[in-house]
């Protein structure tokens, strides 16, 4: 049997919080930060640190703007996100098949 190669689980995509950020962007496309908190429903202080460390791995992009006098960023999943997204969920198949099929 081949190892399983638990290296493909990107450690900056591993989490449900990031994995469902991700997962966000790539089915509803572009989101606000209160839309995606509202969904997720986390704190403001968790949410930002999963986004941190996605913007950090050029996982998210995000727009920063002001409507009337209220600031409002909103993210999208770049190429980078999208390909890290599928690689990890392929990693998630190939070990979820391994471990159905173990005796």
């Amino acid at each position: 049997m081949a190892p399983i190669d638990l290296e493909a689980l990107d450690s900056a995509v591993h989490g449900p919080i990031r994995l469902s950020v991700l997962a966000l962007l790539r089915l509803e496309g572009p989101l606000d930060f209160t839309t995606i908190k509202k969904r997720l429903e986390v704190s403001d202080g968790v949410l930002g640190a999963h986004l941190l460390r996605l913007e950090q791995a050029g996982y998210i992009a995000l727009r920063k703007e002001f409507v009337g006098r209220r600031p409002r960023t909103t993210y999208r999943l770049p190429a980078a996100g999208k390909a890290a997204l599928i690689r990890y969920l392929e990693a998630m198949e190939r070990l979820i098949h391994a471990v159905s099929k173990a005796p």
